[in-house]
């Protein structure tokens, strides 16, 4: 009886496919390619306790206490900085500090969306954003994705095809650096052309960038913001560059936006941990962030190479893997026939998991698809875990093999 209490929203909301495979993961002897965390060991956190101990010390009646309900002034100074190095030109008060970007974008989608609403998203995208838009009740639509990423041309048809069909999107999702779960880049010159594609349709883009700064190489790509400041929505995090416990995030807000986004983040938290956005704050502002998170950049694209390299001589013929210029994850897609569900039983009794594709769809599409994650396990476990990999693949490849005999 108690279901019978439930809001439409309730439903709305689905379980990570990411925790379904947790208590695998946990299992002794496991290795897991399934979660995205950021490896803490990459980086020194002994600064945070002392910055801690002495922000209560000294100002615990601060830090302690109520904050401002659009965040620190210093913090929101520092972020600046921060989106700087990202190319991204946005004055303080465009920042909204908040308790992970992951309450930006609920937050922004209760601002932006009515229920039934249609929202733009690559496919496959993010699944907790597929979370977010889920219990909000937004459709979601996907855009097609090359290996240049989200493809303008796609876009602009499906933005022509809902709008003949009286569902014109309100918004468009997007992950352009790195994206989660392919680990694919929107090619530079794409990058002018879809922002023209959404202005020319009256359709604001929530450009979401957790692992901008976790880049392999120097090359730079300017951001969607850069192109229409009062179009895009940028949204940004703390928690890949230095722990996601912190839960600090922020979005770069157009002005049209600013204000309701106070208003709702005052109504969801009143205000995101002070003591944290203090810490936040000081890692910036301490000096040596640029090198502390090239480094940890430098460590993730090794682990990725270790993964990629002895993974892609395993893979059966007609498989594909994408190669991640930044960022924490791989994709590969299986031939025909192949599914990614029925690989992780084989992939269990490897001792091996990952999370499969279908998840970061909304229509469930996706099925040959499975997402790798290399950010946490040092190189030589990913070798490992590819060779445990490649031999799950053999497995099930044997199986189907012969049950087509």
């Amino acid at each position: 009886m108690s279901h019978l209490f439930l809001s439409d929203a309730a439903v709305g909301y689905l379980p990570s496919p990411v925790r379904d495979v947790w208590e695998l993961s946990m299992q002794p002897g496991m290795i897991s390619l399934a979660g995205g965390n950021p490896d803490l060991r990459l980086s020194d956190t002994r600064w945070m306790a002392e910055a801690a101990a002495r922000a209560i010390t000294d100002h615990g009646d601060e830090v302690l206490q109520y904050g401002s309900g659009t965040g620190l002034s210093g913090l929101r100074e520092a972020i600046v900085e921060l989106m700087a190095a990202e190319a991204v030109t946005a004055p303080a008060d465009s920042v909204q500090v908040t308790a992970g970007s992951q309450m930006a974008l609920d937050l922004i989608t209760k601002l932006l969306f009515t229920r039934g609403d249609t929202i733009l998203a690559e496919g496959p995208t993010y699944v907790g954003a597929l979370g977010v838009f889920g219990g909000a009740g937004v459709r979601v639509e996907h855009v097609d994705m090359d290996d240049d990423g989200l493809r303008p041309d796609a876009l602009r048809e499906r933005i022509d095809e809902l709008t003949r069909q009286g569902r014109a999107p309100r918004a468009l999702y997007t992950i352009p650096n790195f994206h989660n779960p392919t680990g694919i880049s929107l090619a530079a010159e794409r990058r002018p052309e879809i922002v023209e594609i959404c202005r020319e349709a009256g359709v604001p883009i929530i450009e979401d960038n957790p692992y901008g700064l976790l880049r392999f190489e120097e090359r730079q790509v300017p951001p969607l913001h850069s192109f229409d400041p009062e179009l895009v929505i940028y949204l940004g995090s703390f928690s890949k560059i230095i722990a996601p416990g912190l839960r600090v995030g922020w979005a770069s807000a157009p002005t049209w936006l600013r204000r309701p986004l106070q208003l709702a983040s005052e109504a969801n938290v009143i205000c995101a941990s002070v003591l944290s956005q203090d810490l936040a704050r000081t890692f910036v502002t301490r000096g040596g962030w640029r090198e502390g998170v090239a480094g940890a950049a430098a460590e993730y694209a090794l682990r990725a190479r270790a993964l990629n390299d002895t993974l892609s001589p395993l893979l059966p013929a007609g498989a594909e893997l994408t190669r991640p210029a930044g960022g924490f994850f791989s994709w590969v897609t299986l031939p025909e026939g192949w599914s990614a569900v029925d690989l992780l039983e084989n992939a269990v009794d490897e001792h091996v998991v990952f999370v499969p594709g279908a998840s970061f769809y909304a229509d469930g599409t996706g099925s040959r698809r499975l997402r790798l994650a290399y950010s946490l396990e040092a190189p030589l476990q990913l070798e490992e875990g590819a060779r445990r990999l490649g031999r799950a693949l053999e497995r099930y490849g044997s199986v189907l093999a012969g049950t087509r005999r």
